[in-house]
């Protein structure tokens, strides 16, 4: 490690080359076999990315109709108690009509 931060440095100018002449070599033998790998590795990628943008909208769609259903119930109740409050005063004055007077 501490001579690759020399040749960093600029303080061991030979290593440098060296190492600059090394990657040069082996480039075009490296190079063929690393374009394949980085093919693949792209290839996952975008496939994983596909995977998950599909779950999210199955997750979305799944979660609209959760909350569609939800707001019809809370709908549904409301409804209910408007008619429940309307009916009651109606069926006091049927039963106060119903009443016989006495006198």
């Amino acid at each position: 490690m501490a001579l690759l931060e020399d040749v960093l440095k600029g303080e061991n100018l030979g290593a440098g080359l060296g190492i600059a002449v090394v990657g040069v070599v082996l480039a075009p033998v490296v190079l063929p076999v690393l374009r394949p790998l980085a093919k693949t590795v792209i290839k996952a990628g975008l496939i994983a990315y596909d995977q998950g943008r599909t779950a999210l909208a199955d997750l979305n769609e799944r979660t609209g109709d959760i909350l569609g259903e939800a707001r019809a119930e809370i709908a549904e109740a409301a409804e209910a108690r408007n008619r429940e409050h309307t009916e009651r005063p109606r069926r006091r004055a049927a039963e106060v009509q119903a009443v016989p007077s006495a006198t």
